[in-house]
């Protein structure tokens, strides 16, 4: 059997929300309590929030890391009237797959 192309998984599924894969996990595991299942996917993505916030990086081996970019201030261009705007400085997340996820994803 062929490997779906990831074009066709993407339009297959819409995706997983976080209720969703505390389902998915609850189920696979029955022998926990779904509320802890959900009680430690929160505190996962939280512990990684307030690393980010930080500006720590968190590195998930075999699935890839979480780090923080610096976008420093520009000037923009308001699309509507072309006018210029100061765009102000932040940060924003980023997330690098590891080599593993590349690696299933493409199928080897």
């Amino acid at each position: 059997m062929v490997p779906a192309s990831p074009k066709t998984r993407r339009e297959a599924h819409h995706g997983m929300i976080k209720s969703e894969l505390v389902e998915k996990l609850a189920a696979e595991n029955p022998h926990l309590f779904h509320r802890d299942v959900e009680n430690i996917v929160n505190a996962i993505l939280n512990e990684i929030g307030d690393a980010l916030a930080r500006g720590d990086r968190v590195e998930l081996r075999g699935f890839g890391a979480f780090s923080v970019k610096n976008r420093p201030a520009r000037q923009g261009r308001n699309p509507r009237t072309g006018e210029q705007v100061a765009v102000d400085e932040k940060y924003v997340p980023q997330f690098k797959a590891g080599k593993e996820i590349r690696e299933r994803l493409n199928g080897k």
